[in-house]
């Protein structure tokens, strides 16, 4: 095992201080490798020091300007920082240098959503679930995309597959109560809503949700 893969290792077991030392040495003894500045940045925001970790990820791309991964993490802090239009850039730059992967895909779709461009995330966010099926979150938002569309049915399809995946996501079953109520199924609407809140007791939206269409009968 290389050192760069060392540090990852201890990054996935959350040594950061064991990381960063690594990837150090790497530095200092290939000062021209992009993956390590790459790896050293990711540790850097992983403990909250962004401004610095975007620092080596600029140095990543100044020594490799297809380091793809230096993009797409350069992209991820300006998305935690609600900078979506330079998260765009840097997400549609990784896609561009050749990182065609469902995170990818799925953080640009996520970005194109904050920026109220549903109907551009669409084909990004289906794109990331079709790359990676058993990814709750990206089909979370895929379903939740088609619901603000509009394309009701094909959201319903998507929010069900989600709670497969994941039996206690209370926001999946709260947005499938939304659609059924959308779609006149006063009954189906609040069984849903009741599973949001037996998951989620406290589920302020369901619980609103459910007061209206009982009030409504």
């Amino acid at each position: 095992m290389d050192k760069n893969q060392l540090g990852v290792q201890y990054m996935q077991e959350g040594k950061w201080e064991d990381a960063a030392k690594i990837f150090n040495e790497v530095i200092e003894e290939n000062p021209n490798d992009p993956i390590a500045y790459i790896n050293f940045g990711n540790v850097l925001s992983a403990v909250g020091d962004d401004d610095k970790a975007l620092k080596f990820y600029e140095k990543a791309i100044q020594l490799d300007e297809n380091a793809a991964a230096a993009y797409y993490s350069t992209g991820t802090i300006y998305f935690s920082n609600d900078q979506f239009e330079k998260a765009k850039k840097m997400f549609e730059m990784a896609m561009k240098k050749g990182l065609h992967s469902s995170d990818n895909y799925f953080m640009l779709g996520l970005t194109l959503l904050q920026m109220d461009q549903g109907k551009f995330a669409l084909p990004y966010l289906q794109r990331s679930v079709e790359l990676n099926e058993d990814d709750v979150e990206a089909r979370f938002q895929y379903g939740l995309c088609l619901a603000q569309l509009e394309l009701i049915d094909e959201a319903i399809v998507q929010l069900e597959k989600c709670i497969e995946l994941d039996e206690n996501h209370s926001d999946a079953y709260y947005n499938l109560g939304v659609s059924y109520a959308f779609k006149e199924n006063g009954k189906k609407a609040i069984d849903m809503f009741n599973k949001a809140l037996e998951i989620q007791p406290d589920h302020l939206l369901a619980g609103h949700a459910k007061k209206l269409i009982e009030a409504a009968k």
